[in-house]
């Protein structure tokens, strides 16, 4: 137990718990890192006031949309925490924003990060990001500015929480979304790189009811339970805008839409970008679950509805394209590293289908849009 503090002495702002000049350390630690995501837009340096973008391009628009996003990570940062584990939970941070405005068709341009922890330790803070810079650099977006808040009392000595939020374009007349979408369209999946940063709390609960232990080896992961938990999120925005300009140019357009598969789980996210009266039929014969979700299921005995609608089950977004484009889109994907299969098409909803239960996911997250169905059995 600390020694009480002397009167005399007075109390000053490090004895509270809050030191500033750890705060100039991480800053010092982390500036080369934002500024190699830094391009001839970005004007200034790094630690001002408010960072600044010269939006100068949007000239060239003939109506330029902004698009805004802004979200955290959630319950996976104990995980990174439980592990002192911290450079790679920035990628699951970019991923989970940018990758909700290149859905739109938009390009992310600039990200702004706020990191608050109980105590700042300039290392563990440069380590974060560093690793939100690196996934800005993969999805071509600057960071342009953030905040380190030290909240000593509120946050343990070892905790923080981060989020961040990002500003993206498009042009009004190319904006993707339920309006392009079509009876016979094809919906085609791009494989996700783990559980990605949705679905945590179940997942804990799963894992700590089953008595593991993170640095436990387990052999249908070839690593660690730990390892596979905190793989990080894919980031797909530099992919998907590839994609756009790849198939929508010449007068066609035959990209109709995005659906990023985050909290909420695949059938329900995919029904938010769809519009009313049409629904998707998945076929989930066409991939194999992961080994990390047919564990979850199996140390948990969580009911497949439950792990639908809770986790992406291997699939972290959804193109949906015309049928006469599908091939094109997935060879394009296979060119950049995207694992891609067409998972099910797009047809008119049917009482029939309504009447499946819970394998019919209406829109959810007060979406009035369309519905999903699930058929058929994972395969493996």
């Amino acid at each position: 137990m600390s020694a009480p503090e002397s009167k005399s002495a007075g109390i000053t702002y490090a004895s509270a718990g809050v030191d500033v000049e750890a705060g100039d350390r991480a800053v010092e630690l982390m500036k080369d890192a934002v500024k190699a995501t830094h391009n001839a837009s970005v004007l200034g340096g790094v630690g001002g006031f408010a960072g600044l973008f010269d939006a100068s391009r949007l000239l060239t628009y003939k109506k330029p949309l902004l698009a805004t996003s802004t979200d955290g990570v959630g319950t996976k940062v104990a995980i990174a925490q439980a592990m002192d584990i911290h450079h790679t939970i920035g990628h699951d941070l970019v991923g989970m924003v940018v990758d909700d405005i290149v859905v739109v068709g938009a390009e992310p341009l600039f990200m702004t990060d706020y990191i608050a922890c109980g105590k700042v330790v300039p290392e563990r803070i440069a380590d974060i990001v560093r690793g939100i810079a690196e996934a800005c650099s993969i999805a071509g977006t600057a960071l342009v500015g953030g905040e380190t808040a030290e909240h000593p009392g509120l946050l343990g000595e070892h905790e923080y929480d981060v989020a961040g939020a990002a500003t993206g374009v498009v042009e009004a007349d190319s904006v993707l979304g339920p309006e392009r979408v079509r009876e016979g369209d094809v919906v085609i999946a791009m494989a996700s790189s783990g559980i990605h940063s949705n679905g945590y709390s179940l997942v804990r609960r799963v894992i700590n009811h089953a008595g593991w232990a993170l640095d436990r080896e387990v052999s249908e992961l070839g690593k660690t339970l730990g390892e596979e938990l905190l793989v990080p999120t894919k980031v797909y925005a530099a992919d998907c805008l590839d994609l756009v300009n790849a198939l929508n140019k010449d007068g066609a357009a035959p990209l109709h839409g995005f659906s990023h598969v985050t909290g909420g789980g695949l059938a329900a996210n995919l029904a938010r970008v769809l519009p009313q009266g049409l629904m998707a039929t998945v076929d989930r014969s066409t991939w194999e679950l992961p080994a990390i979700f047919r564990l979850v299921s199996q140390l948990g005995g969580v009911p497949q509805a439950d792990l639908e609608r809770t986790l992406n089950l291997g699939v972290g977004m959804i193109a949906i394209v015309e049928a006469s484009a599908a091939d094109a889109a997935i060879a394009r994907l296979g060119e950049r590293g995207v694992a891609s299969w067409v998972m099910g098409a797009i047809s008119k909803t049917t009482d029939d289908a309504a009447a499946a239960g819970t394998d019919f996911v209406q829109g959810a997250k007060g979406v009035d849009g369309g519905a999903v169905l699930m058929q058929g059995s994972y395969a493996g």
